[in-house]
């Protein structure tokens, strides 16, 4: 399965829904799986809770995902669709509103891309239900390899804002495109960490700052 913006490959359900009435079970598996992330750890997720408050059988849950593990890699992938969903939507506001000024066509140009790349991922930390664990990828016990959610964010990000970043780069300046958004993903995850971790609601000066930071090493490869 492709994720809606023709991105990031969501991993295969066991049995991909065909009815509405199948599709409106998975989203509310995947939702009781969120909300029980809120209450409980991963460890202490089970198949069988997800499935009481979901209110549908325990069959139902195995229909589409084979363990906890690939219902929580479902949810983070529906995460990941959810927030280049909500970057989409602020990016086309921002457009619209800039086509009365011929200077601003194009709604602010990459920083103002990357300002409401942040903006929306603190407003999904501080929200969604389930997001301050999973994110983008689900938490990795140690007996199991770790997965690279940050290389799959940064390359949606990438095709998502393409038409804010240019066109017209060869093949060495679009590989070193892709190493600097992965960098750049990489140092505001950590960072944006730090913000939550000062403050519940994510510390205003660390935000402020990794802005700056993205600006002026992006500025770096864009400008």
């Amino acid at each position: 399965m492709i994720g809606q913006d023709g991105g990031v490959p969501i991993p295969p359900l066991r049995r991909n829904p065909v009815q509405r009435r199948s599709a409106e079970r998975l989203g509310r598996i995947l939702d009781a799986c969120a909300e029980l992330l809120d209450e409980v750890s991963y460890e202490e997720l089970s198949t069988r809770a997800v499935a009481e408050r979901a209110g549908v059988p325990i069959g139902s849950v195995y229909r589409f995902f084979s363990n906890k593990r690939a219902m929580a890699e479902a949810l983070a992938h529906r995460n990941l669709d959810e927030y280049a969903e909500r970057i989409t939507r602020r990016l086309a506001v921002s457009a619209t509103s800039a086509t009365s000024d011929v200077a601003g066509a194009g709604g602010g140009g990459w920083r103002e891309a990357m300002d409401v790349v942040v903006d929306e991922y603190l407003a999904m930390k501080r929200g969604a239900p389930g997001f301050a664990l999973i994110e983008f990828g689900h938490p990795v016990p140690a007996t199991e390899p770790p997965e690279q959610p940050n290389h799959l964010v940064a390359d949606r990000l990438r095709t998502l804002l393409a038409d804010r970043l240019g066109g017209g780069r060869d093949e060495a300046a679009e590989e070193r495109l892709r190493v600097a958004f992965l960098l750049a993903v990489e140092t505001a995850d950590a960072l944006l960490r730090l913000a939550f971790r000062m403050d519940p609601e994510g510390d205003p000066a660390i935000v402020a700052e990794t802005k700056e930071l993205l600006r002026a090493y992006l500025a770096r490869v864009l400008d």
